[in-house]
């Protein structure tokens, strides 16, 4: 009988040991709330912390969960992750390169063209290769978005050398490059800037 009790007693305590941890890894991830709301443009990174090919690869797979137009998925990225690199995209992002000087990774984000936006060959509508831009624009929130989940910080980055970039890494001439994204983790903690009221971008009928 007392062997039984003492099973009972360890089973309990083991099933209570796992429910505490689980909770306890639940309550260190943030909330899908928590994630936008701390999301920041950050321009000065900790040049101590490093982020490995496999977080990054973790990060990029989230892009591929992004919505496109009939499922083209147009958008493609270029890591620099070796500090030869990330050296080399430092030097062709005009201003911002001292902001981005701690960033580990640099990531180039394109789109290729031919594909949202256009049907059998043929452009559906006067957006036309925009809709490529909005496809990658959507992936790259994805990216953003799961980077702050993961406790890293972004800078998205149009001031760019598209042709430098463009032989740096060997990007196909049917790809448009958009933006550089700075990757790392953020040195102190930036202010949020003020948002317009809702009544100024939303109009309901």
């Amino acid at each position: 009988m007392s062997k039984r009790v003492l099973l009972c007693a360890a089973f309990a305590v083991l099933t209570l040991v796992g429910c505490t941890q689980s909770n306890k890894s639940d309550s260190t991830s943030p909330s899908f709330d928590e994630v936008f709301t701390s999301r920041r443009s950050i321009r000065n990174y900790d040049a101590s912390k490093k982020i490995s090919e496999t977080e990054v690869r973790e990060l990029l797979e989230a892009t591929q969960e992004a919505p496109s137009w009939a499922n083209q998925q147009p958008s493609k990225y270029y890591v620099a992750i070796s500090p030869e690199k990330v050296a080399a995209v430092q030097n062709l992002v005009g201003a911002n390169k001292d902001r981005i000087a701690g960033a580990p990774v640099l990531i180039v984000s394109t789109f290729e063209q031919g594909k949202s936006g256009f049907f059998q060959g043929q452009q559906t509508n006067e957006v036309g290769e925009g809709w490529g831009a909005y496809d990658n624009g959507l992936s790259n929130c994805y990216m953003i978005l799961k980077a702050r989940a993961m406790g890293f910080d972004t800078l998205i980055m149009g001031m760019r050398d598209a042709d430098a970039l463009r032989e740096l890494f060997n990007i196909p001439q049917n790809e448009t490059v958009m933006a550089v994204i700075a990757l790392g983790y953020r040195a102190g903690e930036p202010t949020r800037p003020v948002r317009r009221p809702l009544d100024d971008i939303v109009k309901f009928f």
